[in-house]
């Protein structure tokens, strides 16, 4: 159950010659993709092209009728390797992943299908995730891409161009024989726009026919001699092709006046804000009209050499606008300048970042300070440039700081996974701090506040593995965690498997929530949902008892605080021998309310009788010492000030966002901290009966309290 659905948008995929198509930049991406006659896609979901993978699985009736087969990949290895169905083949094929993770753990297949070369046209689309709150290490794709000698296309945020990129993307792989990557950002996924239809293209060879008419080709199967061939083959056939195509299609944008003092190249990707900061300093309207020349990179590798030569020679001075470290392109470009003689002085790094975000703010300060240097007379008459500086700095927004406490992401109002960590604080408490290691995936959370546990992340899936060289008797036991999806992705084999076979005696924390809820909210192998198109309901527990695990066990509520620290204290003292697997099972509690919800409501609406669990905190019972928020961390257990003059201290307090999860009160009774928790059951569209128990109840109630209130001595005050 992906976060969103796409069922109406991905009709827009039917439009054809003459429609105008108007939507999201990942659905766009999606249309070229048809209308270049794909024949099969695959892929992993991972920031910022989940949404993509959530497309092709919801336009599934649409690639059907094209005759083109999607598969959600395992992991980005498995759908690196699926590309080999285009290496004997004139099959297109398209796979999307998020990078650089992801390329990463596709990196032998890449390097192997990149070596071989292919015949078919292949394309790696790469949620180039970078900077703007990225969730990973700030690495570039540009790298990869050099290594192998694939040719990586960085399209100018724009429907037009991305969809142009991508069909000529294909042909381009076709006449090198070379794959190619296309990376997008997240503003380049998630933006609006418009782009001319064509008709979508049935694959002219499909998967049918190559299973029909197999062929083998020796030659290019990477064993030696052939490998050594590949290298060879790269350098002197498959570059030039690359480098004419790219030439003679003009994939690359001249823009501005043609002759200028200085110029500036870019990273296609970087155009919006490239135009943003120039229109900042007048030498640009908001639609791309530049007084200042730009050579806009759409191809950043591999170089065209006779281009770059072709803007230089007469300028002065060009500024590289190359997000990230380290400058590959400044470096690649000073090369062709030197070789040739043309003697541009070359900026970049010298007055942009190395690395970070380039923001409109951010080149707004670089591309003035070269100017500045090199053609100071374009700044002549320029409108106040926008500067937030005074703001930030002022002295009410740095005493602002130090009193609002930072705010780190944390773990959804009712996650099923917090618990698991609030039981993890109560065995600290009583056995000491154990090494833990985390994994990829919202338990990542738990490193934060309140919960503090975790010292190192390696990779999805990577958990158990990172506690191999734990593996010594000693008094205590490492602890690893990780998740359903990080399980099935690699964990199953590179983890539990590791550790069975190595006899690791240490203690394995399996969350399952039913989803990768960290990417979206999409099926795997063990969710319990029923999924028309996939083979779900898969047991964890059997997989881990498959691979030789003896000590298992399985916790099917989570949020039961109690049973989860006993099985914890178990695991960390047992004298068995081998890992010590546990299963902690509960429903991701977003997805869970996205399913539910619009059923409460419509039950609700209809007039059935619905109840609604609610949770509260007893004000008169609840001491103040908010132990309970320390433990759960929950974003709906607050604190509230009372009007009591006799009670300065906060109460603990639940706002309206509670889901009725319950932690709250199983970790106030494991813990044993206060009975100040208590249920209430909300009746929406009452019974008779219901009336009938409420006013019994009110009544007995109202009896109690006045029988209290004529038993409680009075005081008189003397004259």
């Amino acid at each position: 159950m992906a976060e969103r659905s796409f069922a109406r948008e991905v009709e827009d995929l039917r439009l054809g010659d003459g429609d105008t198509f108007r939507g999201e930049g990942i659905l766009a991406i999606t249309k070229a993709l048809l209308q270049s006659g794909v024949a099969y896609v695959g892929g992993y979901q991972g920031s910022p092209i989940s949404h993509l993978m959530d497309v092709l699985a919801d336009a599934k009736d649409v690639l059907d009728d094209l005759g083109v087969v999607f598969q959600s990949s395992a992991n980005e290895a498995a759908a690196a390797a699926m590309l080999s169905a285009s290496v004997m083949y004139p099959l297109r094929g398209a796979v999307a992943w998020k990078s650089t993770v992801g390329t990463n753990v596709a990196s032998d297949a890449l390097a192997n299908l990149a070596s071989g070369g292919v015949t078919g046209g292949t394309m790696i689309i790469v949620g180039e995730d970078y900077g703007e709150g990225s969730s990973i290490m700030q690495e570039r794709t540009h790298a990869f891409a050099m290594k192998s000698q694939m040719w990586l296309l960085d399209p100018r945020p724009d429907h037009e161009c991305i969809v142009n990129l991508i069909e000529k993307g294909f042909e381009l792989s076709e006449v090198s024989n070379t794959p190619v990557m296309l990376e997008v950002r997240v503003r380049a996924c998630h933006m609006h726009g418009t782009f001319a239809c064509k008709d979508n293209v049935k694959p002219a060879h499909t998967i049918k026919d190559a299973l029909n008419n197999p062929k083998r080709d020796v030659n290019r199967i990477v064993l030696p001699p052939a490998a050594y061939e590949h290298e060879q083959e790269k350098i002197k056939t498959r570059m030039p092709a690359a480098v004419g195509f790219i030439r003679d299609n003009k994939l690359n944008e001249w823009m501005g006046p043609k002759h200028g003092k200085v110029g500036i190249i870019m990273q296609g990707g970087m155009y919006n804000n490239v135009i943003r900061a120039l229109q900042y300093l007048g030498l640009s309207d908001a639609y791309g009209s530049t007084q200042v020349p730009l050579y806009v990179m759409n191809v950043t590798y591999p170089v065209i050499d006779t281009e770059v030569a072709e803007f230089c020679v007469d300028k002065d001075a060009v500024l590289i606008v190359e997000e990230g470290q380290p400058e590959y392109l400044e470096q690649a470009i000073n090369t062709v300048l030197r070789r040739r003689d043309i003697q541009a002085r070359i900026h970049g790094k010298d007055v942009l970042p190395m690395g970070g975000d380039y923001t409109a703010q951010v080149l707004l300060g670089g591309v003035r300070e070269f100017l500045e240097k090199t053609e100071p007379r374009l700044l002549g008459n320029r409108p106040p440039a926008p500067d937030a500086a005074p703001v930030l700095n002022h002295p009410a927004v740095e005493k602002l700081k130090q009193v609002v406490p930072a705010r780190p992401p944390g773990l959804c109002t009712g996650c099923p996974e917090r618990p698991i960590f609030a039981a993890m604080k109560l065995v600290e408490e009583e056995l000491g701090q154990h090494h833990v290691s985390a994994d990829i995936g919202c338990h990542l959370f738990s490193i934060l506040p309140p919960f503090n546990i975790g010292a190192t992340t390696m990779g999805f899936g990577l958990g158990p593995a990172s506690t191999s060289a734990f593996n010594v008797k000693a008094d205590k036991r490492s602890i690893a965690v990780m998740g359903d999806g990080g399980f099935w992705h690699n964990g199953l084999t590179s983890g539990i498997g590791n550790a069975v076979f190595n006899k690791h005696d240490g203690v394995f924390v399996i969350v399952d929530n039913f989803y990768t809820s960290a990417t979206g909210g999409q099926d795997i192998l063990s969710s319990r949902a029923t999924n028309k198109r996939r083979k779900t309901n898969n047991s964890i527990v059997q997989a881990v008892k498959g691979i030789g695990g003896q000590w298992v066990r399985q916790i099917d509520r989570t949020y039961d605080v109690g049973k989860m620290r006993d099985t914890l204290k178990e695991a960390l003292t047992t004298k068995d021998e081998g890992p010590k697997v546990i299963v902690a099972s509960s429903e991701c509690m977003l997805n869970k309310q996205r399913r539910v919800k619009p059923l409460i409501n419509k039950a609700i609406k209809d007039g059935v009788r619905t109840v609604k669990e609610r949770f509260g905190v007893d004000e008169d019972v609840c001491t103040g010492d908010h132990a309970c928020i320390r433990l759960s961390g929950c974003p709906s257990l607050s604190v509230k000030q009372l009007d009591d003059p006799l009670r300065d201290d906060p109460v603990a307090a639940i706002d309206n966002s509670c889901v009725g999860c319950g932690n709250c009160g199983e970790v106030s009774e494991a813990a044993v901290l206060c009975p100040s928790f208590y249920r209430a059951d909300v009746i929406h569209n009452p019974t008779r009966w219901d009336m009938f128990k409420s006013k019994v109840a009110m009544a007995v109630i109202g009896w109690l309290q006045r029988r209290r209130d004529r038993r409680r001595p009075a005081l008189e005050a003397l004259a």
